[in-house]
């Protein structure tokens, strides 16, 4: 059995800690639930400047201005989301909305993310995750908007309320089902256990979730993370990140609000699955299919097994 972890509730080495000071000089406050501040490391600042045009068409810039947040979902050092009870990652949900309202006013798009674990580039266990307002809208977004404009005008329906109906329908890729949610393994995955979560009636944004499909989604996310770690007994790294309607979308009401796992293991603790390859250079491959990954995550005990 995978080692249960030994780290402390508080680490006084920790920047993300309560009471801790920051690589800004700043201390934190004796945060006693989720907790959110400018990131000290920022990508994107509020600052406009401006890049002088490439003389060549091939070689084209523009500059980006924005937010980065941290958001502490706990101030106990020694959790993951897959460890705290429901209603605490209902605080997080409510913090992801909140945070999303506020900064949706004012950039055309809020990436909201969590990097979990080492294996992920992710150098703090503390539970945490960001937020990345920018002025424009990134390029896989794009392409989500372009796919769902283009199935919304052809099919007169959102096109990801449409995968839920045929996935519900089917239900070999299915992994959690609530009343208001639904988690896949989808079609498409390319990562052996990647998931797609999905409201159940289609919303464009977190805004517009009212507060049972709020808590709800605490509940699967819960149920989700809990099987995760359970499929190998450790604590599962993973990317993962809301996609909501960008705000300048022509076409709002073909968006779906959803969110993309990326999870990198692949047969064990260990054994992690590596884009390399014909997979750099001609198209992905996959090891298992969207209905063994799925199967293989239903199957596994929706008990912690730190708890179990």
């Amino acid at each position: 059995m995978a080692n249960k972890g030994s780290r402390p509730a508080h680490d006084p080495g920790c920047y993300l800690c309560a009471n801790n000071k920051r690589a800004s000089g700043d201390t934190n406050p004796d945060y006693l639930d989720t907790f959110v501040f400018v990131n000290d490391f920022a990508a994107l600042t509020k600052d406009e400047f401006s890049i002088q045009p490439s003389a060549s068409p091939l070689f084209q810039a523009e500059s980006i201005n924005g937010e980065c947040r941290v958001i502490c979902f706990s101030p106990r050092h020694d959790l993951t989301l897959a460890e705290m009870p429901v209603e605490k990652i209902s605080n997080v949900v409510s913090l992801w909305t909140d945070q999303y309202a506020e900064l949706s006013t004012q950039y055309e798009w809020v990436q909201i993310f969590e990097n979990k674990g080492s294996v992920m580039g992710c150098s703090n266990p503390h539970p945490h995750g960001q937020i990345w307002a920018s002025s424009s809208i990134p390029t896989l977004a794009l392409k989500e908007e372009s796919s769902m404009a283009s199935y919304f005008e052809r099919a007169g329906t959102p096109m990801l309320q449409s995968i839920v109906d045929e996935e519900i329908r089917s239900g070999e890729r299915i992994v959690e089902l609530t009343e208001h949610w639904l988690a896949i393994v989808p079609f498409w995955a390319v990562w052996p256990f990647e998931i797609l979560l999905l409201p159940r009636i289609s919303v464009p944004t977190l805004n517009e979730l009212t507060p049972d499909v709020e808590l709800d989604l605490a509940t699967i996310l819960s149920r989700l993370l809990i099987r995760y770690d359970n499929l190998f007994e450790t604590s599962f790294p993973y990317s993962m990140g809301w996609h909501n309607a960008p705000g300048n979308s022509s076409q709002p009401n073909a968006w779906t609000v959803h969110a993309h796992f990326y999870p990198p293991l692949l047969r064990s603790a260990t054994v992690k699955k590596f884009m390399v390859g014909y997979e750099m250079l001609g198209e992905p491959q996959r090891d298992i299919t969207p209905e063994q990954a799925a199967k293989m995550l239903r199957d596994v005990s929706s008990v912690h097994y730190k708890h179990s």
